[in-house]
C-alpha cells in the first residue's frame, strides 16, 4: 500500500508515519532525509541537489520526483510506502501521479491530519527534547516526572528546535495554507482522500488512520 500523510508541520505525521512502517511493513519516505542522504553519498543526483542548494535555490521537483523513484525501485518498499512531506503544492502531486504511472504504481490512500491551528501552535511552541537520548517532552502535555531530569537515561540537558516559535508557526500555517491545502481537492476528486482527527492523543490519531488503512 502506498500512502501520503498531509498536514501542517507539527501535526505529527513524522511520528505516525514511524509507527505504520513498524506495524505494517510500509517504508518511510521523508524527503528532507532522502534529500540529505543522496547530497552525502555523493550520488549524480545528490550533487546536482548540493550545488542548487549550495546557489540558495530551490530543488526543482523533477529533481525531488527523481529521488523518489530511485527511492521506492528498491526491494524494502516492495510492500509499501509512506510519503512524508511531499508533495507540497499541485505541481508536484501531478509530477509524483506521472511518475507513478511510469513505473507502474499508484498511491492508494492519502490522509489528512486535520488540525486547530491554536492548538497546533501550543503544542509545537512547548515541545523540547533530551539532549542525549532524544525522548520528547512537552511544557504542558509531557513534563519529565522530576523537573530538569530525562526521564529514561537522567540527563539534565535538554534542546529546542529554534524554529519552534509562535512566529515561525505563523509562517509555516500560512504556507501551508496557500500551497498544501490545494491538493485536498485534488486528491478527493480522485477518490483517494481520507481524513482522521490530529488533534487526538496520538494513539487515537494512529488508531483512525490504521482503520482507515486496514478497517481495523
Amino acid at each position: 500500500m502506498n500512502i501520503i500523510l498531509l498536514g501542517p508541520p507539527g501535526a505529527g505525521k513524522g511520528t505516525q508515519a514511524q509507527r505504520l512502517q513498524s506495524d505494517l511493513s510500509m517504508v518511510q519516505l521523508s524527503t528532507g532525509d532522502m534529500l540529505r542522504a543522496e547530497m552525502k553519498s555523493g550520488s549524480v543526483l545528490g550533487e546536482q541537489a548540493k550545488g542548487i542548494v549550495a546557489s540558495g535555490k530551490l530543488v526543482p521537483d523533477a529533481l525531488m520526483v527523481g529521488l523518489i523513484e530511485d527511492r521506492i525501485a528498491r526491494p524494502d518498499c516492495a510492500g509499501g510506502f509512506i510519503l512524508d512531506g511531499f508533495p507540497r503544492t499541485e505541481a508536484q502531486a501531478q509530477a509524483l501521479d506521472t511518475m507513478l504511472e511510469k513505473t507502474g504504481k499508484k498511491l492508494d490512500m492519502v490522509i489528512e491530519m486535520e488540525v486547530d491551528e491554536a492548538a497546533l501552535t501550543e503544542r509545537v511552541v512547548g515541545r523540547f527534547t533530551c539532549a542525549k537520548c532524544g525522548t520528547g517532552y512537552h511544557e504542558t502535555f509531557k513534563r519529565p516526572k522530576v523537573d530538569g531530569i530525562c526521564d529514561v537515561c537522567g540527563s539534565t540537558e535538554f534542546t529546542r528546535r529554534p524554529d519552534d516559535n509562535a512566529e515561525t508557526m505563523k509562517t509555516r500555517m500560512a504556507a501551508y495554507r496557500a500551497q498544501t491545502e490545494p491538493l485536498l481537492p485534488y486528491y478527493r476528486g480522485k477518490g483517494i482522500l481520507k481524513k482522521v482527527d490530529g488533534m487526538a492523543a496520538m494513539d487515537e490519531v494512529y488508531r483512525q488512520i490504521r482503520a482507515v488503512l486496514v478497517g481495523a
